[in-house]
């Protein structure tokens, strides 16, 4: 039972590699706002079609994702956003990298893997943003 469950994973990455560079431009925005309203955020995750973004299992990751993002606080998507003077802490800075709050065992990104295997089409994360009370305004949001 063990080796079949190796197999079907190999095969789901596999599945998902194929599928990495295909173009998403349909997709979900969702926000999370934590109890209390003192934190929300908004994400962006982008597959190929309008059916695929409809399903309730997309709709699960999109929101998980945004959970994800206001729990811990992401300031890029990807490990190659990050500049090369943060490089040591990637695993906190870039969201993919981050492991899932849910199940510490998976980060984002295998997380992601395993829904374009289940639902056969590209996903990407395209873009995010956090709000917290209190924080400082920056100039591009003054």
């Amino acid at each position: 039972m063990q080796k079949a469950e190796e197999i079907l994973h190999r095969q789901g990455v596999a599945r998902a590699v194929k599928k990495e560079g295909r173009v998403a431009t349909q997709g979900l925005i969702d926000a999370y706002i934590h109890a209390g309203g003192r934190i929300g955020a908004m994400v962006e995750v982008n597959c190929e079609t309008d059916f695929v973004a409809r399903t309730d299992d997309f709709r699960q990751l999109t929101h998980d994702i945004a959970m994800q993002v206001a729990a811990t606080a992401p300031k890029y998507v990807k490990s190659s956003d990050v500049p090369a003077s943060e490089a040591d802490r990637t695993a906190e800075l870039a969201l993919l990298a981050q492991p899932f709050i849910k199940d510490q065992s998976v980060t984002i990104e295998e997380l992601i893997k395993r829904y374009v295997a289940k639902l056969g089409e590209a996903i990407n994360v395209r873009r995010f943003t956090r709000y917290e009370l209190g924080e400082p305004v920056t100039e591009s949001e003054a």
